[in-house]
């Protein structure tokens, strides 16, 4: 880890840390190496910094809008974490292919199923992508669910510290898919990632999947050695 990484990081996990009681526990059950994709939901800014800088020296990257770049500052802060920049809602080949490298490395790749922020905490319909990204790669995917920071901004404007709580499920990776994978069959497997995230939330934050969470996955495949909690 380059010495101007080091200094960013603990800077972000010291703030990060003053503005937030961090419920860090769960994260240890990510695994130590090998390629992996975390797949969790979006409600704001603060996830991707606060759990980046705790999974570190772990080599991680992710997607981050391409907008960021414009920003001369965010440029060189994800340029320095490594973040893959993704053009949203077009097929982003390159982004794909940068992900896809990562895996090969033994990478961690984080991916927000749902492409954007919810700003409300309650999930969003997942995006098909992460069901190509797990279908080219064969990595296994880990679910991560974040919740009790939708009021972050109401907290600092009373000085108050906000709770945020991490919740880590069980490890599997995408069945192969017999014959065509269409459209159709891309949405499915997205939402069934999506699922499993919404069974580690409280019910209040499950929004599209609320009524999905009882469901059997039809293309997810459990692994023996299940890392997390759920």
């Amino acid at each position: 880890m380059r010495w101007s990484e080091w200094l960013v990081n603990g800077v972000v996990r010291f703030l990060t840390g003053v503005v937030c009681r961090v419920d860090e526990a769960p994260l240890r059950n990510i695994p130590p190496r090998g390629p992996l994709i975390l797949v969790a939901n979006h409600t704001n800014f603060l996830e991707a910094p606060l759990v980046y800088v705790r999974v570190r020296p772990r080599p991680a990257t992710g997607f981050a809008k391409a907008e960021w770049w414009d920003n001369p500052f965010m440029a060189w802060l994800f340029t320095l974490w490594g973040a893959i920049p993704l053009r949203r809602g077009e097929g982003d080949v390159e982004a794909f292919r940068q992900a896809l490298r990562a895996l090969e490395q033994g990478s961690i790749v984080a991916v927000s199923p749902e492409g954007t922020r919810s700003g409300s905490g309650s999930l969003l319909r997942a995006q098909p992508g992460t069901a190509m990204l797990a279908l080219r790669s064969g990595a296994p995917i880990l679910p991560l669910a974040f919740f009790g920071h939708v009021n972050l901004w109401h907290n600092l404007k009373r000085l108050r510290r906000t709770d945020f709580h991490v919740a880590v499920g069980r490890m599997f990776r995408v069945r192969p898919v017999n014959g065509r994978v269409t459209g159709e069959v891309r949405q499915a497997i997205a939402d069934e990632v999506m699922i499993q995230i919404a069974r580690l939330l409280p019910e209040q934050y499950r929004g599209e999947y609320a009524a999905q969470v009882a469901a059997e996955p039809v293309h997810l495949e459990f692994l023996p050695s299940a890392s997390g909690t759920a």
